[in-house]
């Protein structure tokens, strides 16, 4: 891949710039509820209608039909810009999105594509199981087909933001008697169908809101027509999903992090001096972790070179892997910068709260124990 960005492509920085700097909201996303999902649905639309939703979508779904090399500038600069997280999003924008577009009906594209990429719905994964979280092909959450219907029985648990969203990306067992990751398929669901549950987890970053769920299903009635590829072939499916988001959906939080990275130095030599970088223990940690951050870009860079060219494999385990654990340590070396203020836990507060999420980086999207094995087994070519 070229790492010289052309004229033009400065022109398009020089573009995305302006209005990220014109537009970018300047009041705090809300940390939960109903109040965060109003802030990302409205910052979507507000994407949108500056025709900046989607920059790399096709433009008969929606986008403007643009290469990876200037959705990768347009990343960069959201994240100098400080463009919010908008994580409701994420799975409608970075998972449903391409798997529809990838294996959907024309019918399941028309209505909804448009609808995520304008912000009008927000969506929600069901595909971790009770027992069975890393372990996706040994789902049981079942559905059995009454005529026109799939019936679903069963639960999903660790479901982020399942009580915001409006439609599910959903994993189910159809056909029992089929070998493990086979009689699968992959499901739209309302969330607002009759026989859904949602109870709440509480986890120790939100206290007095939650973030996760475990989903239940009761003969909760799903059209046939909103099967995605075909009935039986869900984990096929599944594996284009888990793609994207191992793939090109993680870029913009890959670039995000050294933006990151970069304001914990401006706050640590705040604290410790403008010569934090070359004295101090943590200088030394900061150095190391913006060399990594620096090491993430060309990674990002030549996932982005490989999907161009449609070459991208198991090779985006590599980054995912690395990545999650990066993520912890500037989450981690932000408490020690920000010293004895770190013991409070303020409704609104950009380290705290996502140093206690980050445990969690390392077991979503795939443990960093299974992203091992992919990299061992299907990149390095080891035995199982």
């Amino acid at each position: 891949m070229n790492l010289d960005f052309t004229p033009e492509d400065e022109l398009f920085r020089a573009e995305a710039r302006d209005w990220l700097n014109d537009n970018v909201p300047r009041d705090q996303r809300p940390p939960e509820d109903q109040a965060m999902r109003e802030f990302d649905l409205a910052w979507q639309r507000c994407q949108f209608d500056g025709g900046w939703a989607g920059v790399s979508w096709p433009v008969e779904y929606g986008g403007r039909g643009l290469s990876l090399t200037e959705q990768l500038i347009w990343y960069e600069e959201y994240a100098r810009a400080g463009g919010p997280s908008s994580e409701l999003l994420f799975v409608g924008c970075n998972h449903a999105a391409p798997t529809i577009m990838a294996r959907g009906t024309q019918a399941q594209k028309d209505y909804h594509l448009s609808r995520i990429l304008r912000g009008e719905v927000a969506w929600c994964q069901g595909f971790s199981e009770p027992n069975n979280g890393s372990d996706l092909g040994g789902l049981r959450c079942r559905a059995e087909i009454d005529g026109d219907h799939l019936v679903v029985n069963g639960s999903k648990i660790w479901t982020s933001g399942a009580h915001l969203a409006d439609w599910q990306e959903l994993l189910v067992r159809t056909d029992p008697a089929a070998p493990k990751h086979k009689g699968i398929s992959w499901v739209i669901c309302d969330m607002r169908s009759p026989g859904i549950e949602l109870r709440p987890i509480l986890i120790m970053t939100a206290p007095g809101h939650h973030h996760f769920n475990q989903v239940f299903y009761t003969d909760v009635r799903i059209p046939l027509s909103n099967v995605v590829g075909e009935v039986n072939d869900g984990w096929n499916v599944a594996m284009s999903t888990l793609g994207f988001e191992r793939g090109t959906a993680s870029m913009s939080e890959q670039i995000r992090y050294g933006a990151i990275l970069e304001k914990l130095i401006e706050i640590a030599r705040e604290r410790f001096g403008k010569h934090v970088l070359e004295y101090d223990e943590i200088g030394a940690r900061l150095a190391q972790l913006r060399a990594e951050t620096q090491a993430v870009r060309a990674m990002t860079y030549t996932t982005a070179s490989r999907v161009a060219r449609g070459m991208l494999g198991s090779e985006a385990s590599i980054t995912r892997a690395f990545v999650s654990q990066l993520q912890q340590r500037i989450r981690r070396i932000a408490v020690d910068v920000i010293g004895p203020d770190s013991i409070e836990l303020p409704d609104v507060d950009p380290w705290i709260r996502p140093y206690l999420r980050s445990y969690s980086n390392t077991i979503a999207a795939g443990t960093s124990e299974i992203q091992r094995n992919i990299i061992g087994e299907r990149v390095l070519g080891l035995p199982r």
